[in-house]
């Protein structure tokens, strides 16, 4: 139901983060290090013994001539059958890194931005209070219903801390009216609820857009609360790392329940409500999932899909 697009797209369609990047790098075989043999001991002073010495020192040789072929080319005491088959494995299992693949840590083939973007501000604030309104949803799925938070008017200014408890680590957030007073008040009056407790986070995308889908109690991105909220967008709002917004369908005004936590990329229109922003900490925790990778087999083919490192919301604290 809520998804925010790919850049380039639409709005509403499911955003693909596009050809996942760079494969994890992959480190070339070491180069070896020349064989050598035992140290030569100094011949005995009679011939026998130089004969005998002469004659160990040969065998020296030809056993070392022996074990540097076969040690250098693999496959030496196969059979031509054999040795063609092991040289090929050998060099299909190293293949040369890209210039991609040599910039990415070999633990993580997901670029992700160090900095943060700073919070949108609106151009002219909103009215304080603002007039918000919530009427029920007449689409999507309700597998769980909640109680609208009372329309009227509502504060628009000041901050709210928020934790998000989940099985991976605790998110901070803070929530700012002064961006958008309705959906903030939202967000405050579902978490009292215990909507957010024990829901999935259903949609990870890595590359292009980097956010982190959460808030579909059925884990499925179709389902809401039963009602919507007002878009509260402006054209001066830019996503990316650190960014805290609303997803919707195409249809505006669609919001619900369901937001997208940005930890990097966004190229996305101002159509989605920006309502806060995520703490450091929480970013770490993001970053650590994003890392874990996409299920692609459970998503809609589109490079976005189930996180691999699963996340479930516990709880959510408000201050």
């Amino acid at each position: 139901m809520s998804q925010p697009p790919q850049p380039g797209e639409p709005e509403g369609q499911v955003p693909g983060s596009g050809a996942p990047q760079g494969q994890p790098y992959q480190q070339p075989y070491p180069q070896q290090q020349g064989w050598y043999g035992a140290p030569r001991q100094p011949p005995p002073p009679n011939k026998t013994a130089l004969w005998i010495g002469l004659g160990v020192l040969g065998l020296v040789v030809v056993v070392a001539v022996v074990a540097i072929t076969g040690f250098v080319a693999p496959g030496f005491f196969l059979s031509d059958s054999k040795s063609k088959g092991a040289v090929a494995s050998a060099s299909s299992s190293s293949p040369a890194p890209t210039s991609s693949e040599q910039e990415t840590a070999p633990s993580s083939p997901v670029r992700i931005p160090a900095d943060r973007v700073p919070a949108p501000k609106r151009p002219t604030p909103p009215a304080d209070p603002t007039e918000c309104a919530y009427p029920a949803s007449s689409s999507g799925e309700v597998p769980k219903k909640a109680t609208p938070p009372a329309a009227g008017p509502t504060p628009a200014s000041g901050t709210t801390a928020v934790t998000i408890k989940t099985t991976v680590g605790d998110i901070g957030l803070t929530l700012d009216r002064a961006l958008a007073p309705c959906t903030v008040a939202n967000f405050l009056s579902l978490a009292p609820q215990g909507y957010y407790d024990s829901t999935p986070c259903h949609r990870l995308a890595t590359s292009g857009l980097q956010m982190l889908q959460c808030g579909d109690p059925a884990g499925t991105g179709m389902g809401g609360p039963g009602y919507t909220i007002p878009d509260e967008v402006f054209p001066e709002i830019k996503y990316g790392r650190g960014i805290l917004a609303m997803a919707k369908t195409q249809a505006p005004n669609s919001g619900g329940s369901q937001f997208f936590m940005v930890f990097g990329e966004a190229e996305l229109p101002p159509d989605y409500t920006v309502f806060g922003t995520i703490s450091d900490a929480g970013l770490q925790v993001l970053d650590k999932v994003a890392r874990g990778g996409v299920d692609e087999a459970g998503g809609a083919g589109d490079g976005s899909g189930p996180p691999r490192i699963p996340v479930t919301f516990q709880s959510v604290t408000i201050g």
